[in-house]
């Protein structure tokens, strides 16, 4: 790992004599929409960077700029043209969109000439449009990226195309790492997580892209294989999510009161929901709910006040919504006051809400970082082997369950098991948590040496 970070430290030493002594830098991560773990990541990020080059400037290149903006206060740029003409068209509407909507309202109702005039706009208009715009983007993109001393890729799980297949995920990793590589720009992918990966197409673009970074680390052995797997060959390192570096001391729970019940925050997720989730099985999550609903039955039953809220604020709603109103019909009237939607819009809302629960049930990636962070047990419900391979380095396997499988019985016996053992949970979880923090530390400081931008500031 000393050699990786040390060849890094070196290549961006290199350009040193051609960058300012104030380093500006690019954070891309797929963020925007809600996702408070994904956010968290660049928080973490930012926070490393500035303790180390406190005179560091930011800018975040994201599927949202407005919201990342305002959340982290730093300039945003959209990482894809659909992005950047979705939140152009908010600013201004077209002067003609009146007309367009009534020539539409006219025309649909000659079926054989709408479908015609439909194809000859998506052949003859639709595709040479998209791809001049494309052009004018790449042009735009790299006029951004060439004024960056660096450029890390930062998010968690970036390399996949479960969201949009090879023209979302791995295409826009791939042609903003070359367009860095063309600018001359140093480029760090930063403890990402990979998978699943299953087009041939989206394996290429990650190869390529992997192939011309200066420094690669994954946030589990799980992803490293998996990417070697596509068939890239180069160097790479091992270390765990970037959010474990995160400083959550000043991090404070809402009051409970005088409460006697054990309070359980109970996070359920959109899975398979034909609303929201890459995969639409409306029967899998029906059933998913029914079968969690019983559960947040039964912990009310046993005694307990349920909170239930997500790291993801916005995909998760109707999940969050879905669970509340199932619940109520297996308690009937009388459970209702035992269950409680926590409002959260922030990761400060997040951080309490956590803080506030005794036990966290959840089923997301970060859900469960954010609970070991605050060292409250975890009961978790995979639906992805990275939670569960997280829950296995965490020492804490028998208290993570298949989403697809589970039943009352056997979460009950679960979460009891977890009460039971939560002293000695609780410890090792500290432990673990204190040890993560140190590795990446000790990988920061090797990556973003402090004495590096002393010696660039020597050379100008």
């Amino acid at each position: 790992m000393d050699n990786l970070l040390s060849h890094a430290a070196v290549a961006l030493q290199k350009t040193s004599t051609t960058v300012q002594s104030t380093p500006k830098i690019g954070l891309l991560d797929h963020l925007g929409f809600g996702n408070l773990g994904d956010d968290a990541t660049l928080d973490a990020m930012m926070q490393n960077l500035k303790s180390r080059w406190p005179h560091a400037e930011f800018i975040a290149l994201t599927m949202n700029p407005v919201d990342t903006r305002n959340r982290h206060g730093v300039p945003a740029y959209a990482i894809r043209r659909v992005w950047k003409m979705t939140m152009d068209a908010q600013q201004s509407a077209p002067r003609n969109a009146g007309f367009k909507a009534k020539f539409k309202r006219w025309v649909i109702r000659f079926p054989t000439l709408f479908v015609m005039l439909r194809t000859i706009k998506q052949t003859a208009i639709g595709m040479p449009k998209k791809f001049f715009q494309e052009v004018s983007f790449l042009a735009e993109s790299f006029s951004i990226v060439r004024d960056l001393d660096l450029l890390v890729i930062s998010g968690g799980g970036q390399l996949l195309d479960s969201w949009g297949g090879p023209w979302a995920f791995p295409y826009t990793l791939f042609k903003w790492v070359w367009l860095a590589k063309l600018a001359g720009v140093k480029c760090y992918f930063v403890n990402v997580g990979a998978g699943p990966l299953d087009n041939s197409l989206s394996k290429w673009f990650i190869r390529h892209a992997l192939g011309v970074a200066d420094y690669i680390s994954f946030r589990d052995g799980h992803s490293q294989a998996l990417v070697r797997q596509v068939g890239f060959r180069g160097r790479s390192e091992v270390s765990v999510d970037s959010v474990y570096s995160l400083d959550v001391s000043g991090c404070h729970s809402t009051s409970t009161g005088s409460r006697r019940e054990p309070v359980i925050g109970l996070c359920p997720m959109a899975y398979c929901d034909p609303r929201r989730y890459w995969a639409k099985k409306q029967a899998v999550y029906e059933d998913y709910i029914q079968r969690l609903a019983l559960f947040g039955a039964w912990l009310v039953r046993s005694q307990h006040r349920l909170e239930i809220f997500s790291t993801e604020i916005s995909f998760d709603n109707d999940a969050i919504e879905d669970l509340r109103r199932a619940t109520e019909e297996q308690l009937g009237a009388a459970g209702s006051e035992y269950i409680v939607v926590k409002p959260v819009n922030a990761f400060s809302d997040l951080t309490s809400a956590i803080l506030s629960s005794d036990y966290i049930v959840t089923s997301r990636y970060h859900g469960v970082i954010l609970a070991h962070l605050l060292n409250r047990p975890i009961l978790a419900l995979s639906p992805h082997h990275k939670v569960a391979t997280l829950m296995n380095d965490l020492g804490l396997s028998e208290y993570c369950v298949d989403i697809r499988t589970f039943n009352l019985d056997f979460l009950a016996n679960v979460f009891t098991r977890l009460v039971e053992h939560q002293d000695a949970i609780k410890a090792g979880m500290f432990d673990t948590a204190r040890n993560y923090e140190k590795n990446l530390q000790n990988q920061f400081d090797r990556l973003f040496p402090p004495q590096l931008l002393q010696r660039r500031v020597e050379l100008e």
